[in-house]
């Protein structure tokens, strides 16, 4: 008789075993089985290497006569690699009278799922279907979870659809939830209300965790509204909302600003006795917060207090960053005083508050808090107040701090020294911002697009634009990305130097970088152009800025008018001024206004300019001191000094005071129409009212005095 080895005794002892399950649990009471802790020998642990790596399935055949399915499945449970697997799959098929049953397929369709083998799994299914072996439910879900963590969610939608035409199963809830579950993870959220519509279609009600997933994929793609609407809906299909839609709704209603809707979300939330989580109340008193809405977030702090919740760090932080953008930086202090254990964000907070309201001395007061009950300042910390230092002008002291940080053990980074290079650039002491970048440097440090930003600018205002593009080539040869900053302040630096071609290749070499211009680059342009006269050009930019859909603002808007003022088409300004009104663009100052008041003055059209002024009063803005100067100016050079006058006895009524621009218009006109006492009046009348005469105001008065005694010389002199 052939003598078993002791390896397929062992074996055999295991597929004797009447429990099986196919999932790892079952694996796991077999691999402690004593069948394969021989405590009797050394060699078990050999024994058990020969059976996994590689099975040996010459000493299989020879041990075994036949093997059923059950113990078939046995064996794939065993942490088998694929092609072992397959080999003992292909091999059990081959013996006589032997069928395989779904349970088979089923374990080793899930192994070749996680290695991801799905060609062979295409192959497997077509096998069972044409061995007519009844697919059920569970087979599918468990492919197109593998489908999922393989990434492919177009592949588990398609094996959804496929389920009742190809594979005669019919897919219930439990398949689309998976496919739902699996779009979402993949990425894909615009997919799933496809499915979902698909899943109604075929008359299979879904579940309160189906409407979570799709409520949770709108939202994604910003169908707030739709998600909304199912709220509504799934009362139909006898679906009670849950915690998990509702805080679904509130956070996506919160990020869109929707505050009141997350409010009344909240309320229904606890009428259903549904329980928020701290995230979701957080979300709405966030939103609050965002809208400036302090106090009510305060209000549902204290009163989640009362229900028993507790609020976390980033409830108080996002309450006290609330209370420092109103500028109530002390109410946020009061706040703090409330945090069980507070961190240093929320000091950081409190320092940022008190450094954007100018109260240095405040900030450094909450450091100092901070340090006293053990809350180590980090390096935001420093940058706030080295920023708050910087913004007063105490450079000097502001490198003190770098100096003291880095003696506490906190290394200075690249936000540091460009909050101290950008003040440097702003107060134009670029030999100083120079040494700085070299400190920085020294530390291994390199600048961010910011930091270049900064000098490149300030090269430019200096006219120093060589300077500037030779950083710009040290910038892009450093892998530092210039962005639509850097390309503004080098266009307008060059437009300054009169390099004008230059400045309109830099323009076309940024949209080949890929960076879009904005309405600052067009206005540097369009400015230059208008400068040189060249109007059709200015235009044909503008014509760019629409097709582009870059906006044009109050800025563009004025250079056209008073280009076109200039050259005495008073019309086309005033086309240009309706297009900017019906687009609502509000002109800032009165100065488009201004502009054309002064057009119409200067074209001797002085009544086009009271109809214009009586037009500005009815839209229901008003004049200023510029406007009449306008007005005034124009009347007296049209030889209207009365209607002058009138206009400047006006502006006591509106509560207008004329400067010094009045009172010298009209003190030339009455010297030119020879009325020297009336001019006299005027100049004791504007010094009484606070008027203080100026050289120009001197220089017309002696100069028409020096005229008119010329005149009564000549005049004796003739009789």
């Amino acid at each position: 008789m052939l003598k078993i080895p002791k390896f397929a005794k062992n074996l055999q002892s295991f597929l004797e075993i009447p429990t099986f399950s196919v999932f790892p649990a079952g694996f796991n009471r077999f691999y402690n089985d004593t069948a394969f802790n021989d405590k009797n020998g050394s060699d078990s642990g050999t024994e058990w290497e020969r059976l996994l790596k590689p099975f040996d399935l010459p000493e299989l055949r020879a041990s075994l006569v036949r093997i059923t399915p059950y113990q078939l499945c046995k064996l794939l449970a065993l942490p088998l690699d694929v092609p072992t697997s397959m080999e003992l799959f292909q091999w059990a098929g081959t013996q006589k009278g032997y069928c395989h049953v779904f349970d088979v397929y089923y374990m080793l369709i899930d192994k070749l799922g996680a290695a991801g083998e799905f060609k062979t799994i295409d192959y497997l299914l077509m096998q069972m279907k044409q061995e007519g072996i009844v697919f059920r439910e569970s087979l599918f879900i468990v492919i197109m979870k593998h489908y999922g963590r393989a990434g492919f969610p177009g592949k588990a939608t398609r094996l959804l659809l496929d389920m009742r035409g190809v594979y005669s199963c019919e897919p219930t809830f439990r398949s689309y939830n998976v496919v739902l579950d699996v779009l979402l993870a993949g990425n894909c959220p615009k997919v799933v209300p496809n499915v979902f519509y698909d899943m109604l279609s075929k008359g299979i009600s879904p579940t309160i965790y189906t409407y979570g997933l799709v409520m949770k994929a709108l939202c994604l793609v910003n169908e707030v509204d739709s998600a909304y609407a199912l709220l509504r809906d799934m009362m139909k299909h006898g679906c009670v909302p849950n915690a998990v839609v509702y805080q679904t709704l509130i956070h996506a209603l919160s990020k869109i600003g929707r505050v009141d809707e997350t409010l009344k979300l909240l309320e229904a939330m606890l009428f259903m006795g549904c329980i928020p989580d701290m995230d979701t109340l957080n979300d709405v008193i966030h939103g609050l917060c965002k809208m400036l809405r302090i106090h009510e977030a305060a209000k549902l702090v204290d009163r989640m207090n009362l229900q028993g919740f507790t609020p976390n760090s980033f409830t108080y932080g996002v309450l006290m960053n609330g209370f420092c953008r109103m500028g109530k930086v002390d109410e946020a202090r009061v706040l703090l005083n409330r945090v069980p254990e507070p961190n240093v964000l929320l000091f950081n907070t409190l320092i940022n508050g008190y450094v954007s309201r100018g109260q240095l001395d405040e900030a450094k007061a909450v450091m100092h808090e901070s340090i006293s009950i053990g809350c180590v300042p980090d390096i935001f910390t420093y940058n706030s107040l080295i920023l708050g230092l910087c913004k007063k002008g105490y450079l000097v002291s502001a490198r003190e701090l770098i100096d003291e940080m880095q003696i506490k053990g906190c290394e200075p980074n690249v936000i540091t020294y460009t909050i101290l290079i950008d003040q440097l650039c702003k107060k134009g002491q670029l030999e100083e911002a120079w040494n700085v970048l070299d400190e920085m440097t020294a530390k291994g440090l390199a600048l961010n697009t910011v930091g270049y930003n900064c000098l490149i600018s300030a090269l430019c205002k200096g006219e120093k634009v060589q300077d500037a593009l030779n950083m710009f080539g040290d910038m892009s040869s450093k892998g530092c990305k210039p962005d639509i900053f850097t390309f503004n302040s080098l266009i307008y630096g060059l437009c300054k130097v009169d390099k004008f071609e230059k400045a309109l290749g830099l323009y076309q070499g940024m949209l080949l970088e890929g960076v879009i211009a904005n309405t600052v680059t067009y206005n540097t342009l369009i400015h230059a152009f208008l400068k040189r006269g060249e109007i059709q050009e200015a235009l044909k930019l503008v014509h760019d800025m629409f097709f582009r859909g870059c906006p044009l603002d109050d800025i563009t808007y004025n250079g056209l008018i008073k280009a076109f003022c200039r050259t005495g088409n008073i019309e086309q300004g005033l086309s240009l001024f309706e297009q900017m009104m019906s687009k609502g663009v509000n002109p800032s100052n009165n100065t488009s206004f201004n502009i054309l008041i002064n057009g119409f003055c200067r074209m001797g059209n002085v009544q086009g300019a009271l109809q214009f002024l009586r037009n500005m009063k009815y839209r229901g803005l008003k004049p200023d001191i510029v406007t009449y100067n306008s007005l005034i100016n124009g009347l007296c050079k049209m030889g209207c000094g009365q209607e002058a006058l009138k206009h400047f006895d006006k502006l006591h009524v509106e509560g207008i005071r004329p400067d010094s621009i009045t009172y010298n218009t009209l003190i030339s006109w009455y010297c030119k129409e020879g009325m020297f006492d009336d001019a006299h009046l005027l100049l004791n009348r504007g010094v009484d009212s606070g008027f203080i005469p100026n050289d120009v105001t001197w220089y017309i008065l002696a100069r028409n005095f020096t005229k008119e005694r010329d005149q009564e010389f000549w005049t004796l002199f003739e009789e």
